[in-house]
């Protein structure tokens, strides 16, 4: 009679356990479900992008972006909000569709997707390469998404060129990079950080720590001579907050655990 009394409560007590462990897990799953699917939510984006490049669809593109995003492509300087990068992709490359003769090919490889612990920002590095009747490109993006309304978006691009060349190829005629007025339209700010392009060479900032040690690269980050307004005035102070470039220290999701 004890023995069933004692077995009646010990299920009493250990069954609001019970069900309490197994909804915390089914919570920690969801949690690892939704992370799952933004991480390929954003890299879909990422490379929605390419394609629409890769044809001249200059208003679709410009769609990837949050309105308030900034598009850096090379050293041409930051374009501000979702007009502009539309302004600058129909002026800089012609209307939208393709164009006969044209190729522009943008393929992507080696994306690394983070998402913030809260599910509301987002950060990738990859890979493009370029192939145009310019010659050829090797940017390295370092992006960063923002979810709309349970949409991922473009919040900042930045491409950063590493290497560009004429069809010579890069052991005979590697060419400097890009800069702001050597096309139209102008840009809204400057060059986030003025760097070189291969033989020359910059390392971008990685937006994640070292995934071992969690420790943080972090390369020099001083100002090289861009300058939006004078230096020490507020406003470029301001200008240099815009798309900059994260830097391996903000707070990123950890990879799923069992």
């Amino acid at each position: 009679m004890k023995r069933m009394i004692v077995a009646g409560l010990l299920a009493a007590v250990s069954a609001p356990v019970l069900a309490q462990a197994a909804e915390e897990r089914l919570d920690a799953l969801d949690a690892r479900i939704t992370r799952l699917e933004d991480i390929n939510q954003i890299e879909r984006v990422q490379r929605t992008y390419g394609y629409f490049v890769d044809k001249g669809q200059w208003t679709l593109l410009s769609q990837l972006f949050a309105e308030d995003a900034t598009l850096e492509i090379g050293g041409k300087g930051l374009f501000l909000g979702q007009d502009r990068v539309l302004e600058y992709m129909q002026t800089a490359f012609g209307p939208d569709g393709p164009t006969p003769g044209f190729l522009g090919n943008h393929m992507q490889f080696q994306p690394l997707v983070d998402v913030s612990p809260d599910g509301k920002t987002g950060w990738l590095r990859g890979r493009a390469y370029v192939m145009s009747n310019g010659g050829w490109g090797l940017p390295l993006y370092e992006d960063e998404f923002v979810k709309e309304d349970g949409v991922w978006k473009f919040k900042r691009l930045s491409g950063p060129f590493t290497m560009y060349s004429s069809w010579d190829g890069w052991g005979k005629n590697a060419l400097n990079n890009t800069w702001p007025d050597k096309f139209d339209p102008p840009p809204d700010l400057p060059p986030s950080t003025v760097y070189l392009t291969y033989p020359a060479y910059y390392i971008v900032p990685y937006h994640y720590p070292n995934p071992v040690t969690g420790m943080a690269f972090a390369p020099d980050r001083g100002e090289v001579g861009a300058y939006h307004r004078p230096p020490g005035t507020a406003e470029q102070a301001e200008s240099l907050r815009v798309g900059r470039l994260a830097d391996g220290t903000q707070p990123i999701a950890e990879a799923p655990r069992d």
